[in-house]
């Protein structure tokens, strides 16, 4: 039986990026039935809509979602952001994003296999905050962070159960708090007493400004990492330079209780500049689409795409070259 995908190609290199992905799944003899949306800063600008309630509901319907990128340098910053991601991610409930980075030999850091849990629906993008006496010299501005036990908790669950199913058995807590005092002692609290129920996994932790530099000159010490949405929203950015480039950053932003359809992304942006010209590299859709067949269930699928992904990690060339060495690989 088909899986039922929903795929919101999007705005730049998303489409020919997507394209690339659904032909590897179609090489690993999956069958995908796929149903497409035109949503992101194209539609808006031509509409005047972003993401409706029947859109939305439509979307919850669906096994899964795959996203190629969304945005245009003509659309203001935060229009696409907080009206179609962050609209998914707090309606679905995707409450983990899980980044997967794993650099190999074309890259500096060969050898480096690192997942980042980056809790996904809270902290400082919940949407918190205001202005006072805004357009005056007097001017202010609030940004604040929400952090719940129960949102912190499940994040830290799963990065728990990710770490122990590892050869490592390791998890590393990244925040800051020798400063984010209130934010932080939820956090550090409620990573040590779940640790309790983890014997098996051993633990770290280290301040987000740390890790970064861990992260450049030794990222190999890490093995599972969570940490909170902003934090996570960095450091992995960075992971995705240190792993090879942007252009091989994967993304699942998942609802583990399975309550909706999860949604997964290459993370590297629309980049209008080289949409069209056939040079985009369509590794971090594929990675993305291989983490889509985990959550399906076709864990063998999922493997030989990551082993044909690795297979053909020198390749080199066109969106199309790349994308067909790699189904070819399978």
């Amino acid at each position: 039986m088909a899986h039922r995908i929903a795929i919101i190609g999007g705005d730049g290199i998303g489409p020919e990026v997507i394209d690339e992905a659904l032909a590897v799944v179609a090489a690993a003899g999956v069958a995908l039935e796929t149903t497409e949306y035109d949503l992101g800063g194209r539609r808006y600008l031509a509409t005047g809509e972003v993401l409706s309630d029947e859109t939305l509901e439509e979307l919850r319907g669906f096994d899964a979602i795959l996203l190629g990128a969304v945005g245009t340098p003509d659309v203001p910053p935060g229009i696409i952001e907080r009206g179609l991601l962050l609209k998914m991610r707090f309606a679905l409930d995707l409450y983990v994003n899980l980044r997967p980075f794993v650099a190999g030999p074309s890259t500096l850091n060969d050898g480096v296999d690192m997942l980042v849990v980056r809790e996904n629906t809270e902290g400082t993008y919940a949407g918190e905050g205001g202005f006072l006496r805004k357009d005056t010299p007097a001017e202010i501005a609030t940004q604040g962070s929400v952090n719940t036990r129960m949102g912190v908790e499940r994040c830290v669950r799963y990065a728990y159960d990710l770490a122990r199913s590892r050869p490592a058995r390791h998890l590393t807590l990244v925040h800051k708090t020798n400063v984010l005092t209130f934010s932080g002692d939820l956090w550090e609290r409620t990573f040590r007493e779940v640790a309790a129920e983890y014997p098996e996994v051993t633990t770290g932790y280290d301040h987000i400004d740390a890790a970064c530099i861990h992260f450049v000159q030794r990222p190999e010490r890490y093995d599972v990492i969570v940490t909170d949405n902003l934090f996570g929203d960095i450091l992995t950015d960075l992971g995705g330079a240190v792993a090879g480039g942007i252009g091989r950053a994967a993304s699942a932003n998942l609802n583990p209780a399975r309550t909706g359809p999860s949604l997964f992304e290459p993370v590297h942006g629309s980049a209008p500049d080289i949409a069209g010209t056939g040079t985009a590299d369509p590794r971090a859709a594929v990675i993305s689409a291989a983490m889509m067949l985990d959550f399906l269930g076709e864990d063998a699928a999922a493997d030989r795409v990551r082993a044909a992904v690795a297979a053909t990690d020198d390749v080199t060339g066109g969106t199309s070259a790349i994308g067909s060495a790699i189904a070819d690989a399978l």
